[in-house]
């Protein structure tokens, strides 16, 4: 069994040394729903019952709002919190948003929550998305809110609703209105084709991204804290390089002369700095660079393997995969290199330690027993628990919002594809991407 990416292929020494083949704010969020309160984190939840029901066309006549329903819908119902109810059970439908609706006709089929809207395009060419959101049995608006955007942008404008209600209705943060960069893969297995790619959460509007010339092959992207620049491992048929992208400009430029192979690249929380792994004369180290005056810093030393460099969200620690104890494990240490201590001693291979955005958490990887796991545990290594195990997997990456974790899963015929599971291991839904992939990084929530 072998592993797809040199950031995550520690146990392949010899292979990783040498070279492997403008929208409207949404409301912030509220207390609990009482349906919700005091169990989201023990993981024994029921999913609420929504009704959503959004009405309009879009300029050529087409159900502009029954899209957008459907959106709304699929997001919520991913996050594992909501039941979407069958529009065909509806008894009242043709919903005017600004009428309340009647509360028996939902009651009726057990809604407990009713999202009702209108879709428009205006006299200036603008979509604008009117919704509100209802308490069935207390009889009452919980949320009215007003969304405006390009029309070819109807889609954020779902995911913003479906924001605004599980962020009413949960009281965290939504995620919906963020995007996923990946390695996306086509062809056969031992002939594999990767290109860098861009995509929403859900798995839909994916589009390739330029790369640096004569890559042979793209690896581990991630993405900065504005979600503007994405750094990536740009591999060709004599060295491995980090290339910055700017996703405004287009530009993009490798970080410097870099005397080795140049891989696992992380960006920290303000964005001024980047950590990444250089293989060179046997050892794998950690480097940062600052990123205005490219100076660069040596963070470990010695003969060991030292990669997958991941900022904690205060950037004052950097938790790391180090083989220095003669297996892999993880590590941390002070962002300036100091205090390095080890934080796993469990059976098996820990990798790809990735700190929550809140910084109160750690996914990782393991590999144990001819399978491989993702799991959480706080900084320090302890309350360690596994969310998922299969044949391989690994590369995680998290919701804005730590609640949800993205990775990817390799079946045995070779087949890659990303999956998400919420951090008490209740919900784990495939994502909706029709290609191949692996190494998906989550951006923060889009502006």
């Amino acid at each position: 069994m072998t592993k797809t990416t040199p950031e995550l292929n520690l146990t392949r020494r010899a292979a990783l040394v040498s070279g492997v083949g403008g929208l409207a704010a949404v409301a912030a969020p509220a207390a609990f729903a009482q349906g919700l309160t005091g169990t989201v984190d023990q993981g024994n939840i029921q999913p609420l019952p929504i009704a959503i029901e959004v009405l309009g066309k879009d300029a050529t006549g087409g159900d502009l709002g029954g899209q957008i329903s459907k959106v709304v819908s699929a997001d919520l119902e991913r996050s594992g919190y909501f039941a979407p109810i069958d529009p065909n059970a509806f008894i009242e439908t043709a919903l005017d948003v600004n009428v309340q609706p009647n509360w028996d006709n939902w009651k009726t089929i057990n809604a407990q929550y009713l999202c009702s809207g209108k879709a428009l395009v205006d006299a200036d060419g603008r979509l604008q998305v009117d919704f509100r959101l209802w308490d069935i049995y207390s009889q009452k608006q919980l949320l009215g809110q007003s969304l405006t955007a390009t029309p070819e942008n109807w889609r954020r404008i779902a995911h913003k609703i479906a924001d605004a209600i599980y962020e009413k209705l949960t009281g965290q943060q939504g995620y919906f209105d963020t995007r996923i960069v990946f390695v996306a893969e086509s062809g056969y297995r031992t002939a594999k084709v990767r290109h860098l790619a861009i995509m929403d959460q859900d798995g839909f509007n994916p589009s390739y991204l330029p790369v640096a010339d004569g890559a042979k092959a793209v690896m581990t992207p991630r993405f900065s804290a504005d979600s503007q620049e994405i750094a990536y491992m740009s591999l060709t048929a004599d060295s491995a390089r980090i290339y910055i992208y700017n996703l405004e400009t287009g530009r993009q430029e490798a970080i410097g002369q870099i005397h080795g192979m140049a891989f696992a690249p992380r960006f920290s929380p303000d964005g001024t700095k980047l950590a990444y792994s250089v293989a060179t004369g046997g050892a794998t180290n950690i480097y940062v660079m600052d990123l205005r005056s490219r100076a660069t810093k040596r963070l470990t030393g010695g003969g060991a393997i030292n990669t997958s460099p991941s900022f904690s969200a205060d950037g004052s620690q950097i938790a790391f995969t180090s083989d220095r104890g003669g297996s892999p494990q993880i590590y941390m240490m002070n962002a300036d290199g100091s205090n390095v201590r080890r934080i796993t001693f469990g059976t098996g291979i820990y990798s790809t330690p990735v700190f929550s955005p809140q910084g109160d958490k750690i996914a990782f990887t393991r590999q144990a027993g001819g399978r491989f796991s993702i799991g959480v545990m706080n900084p320090d290594g302890s309350n360690m628990k596994l969310l998922t195990s299969s044949y391989l997997e690994e590369g995680p990456t998290w919701a804005p919002n730590g609640r949800y974790i993205m990775f990817f899963r390799e079946s045995p015929s070779g087949l890659s594809s990303l999956w998400t599971v919420e951090v008490t291991g209740r919900v784990e839904r495939e994502v909706p991407y029709s290609g191949g992939a692996t190494d998906p990084a989550w951006s923060p929530r889009l502006k």
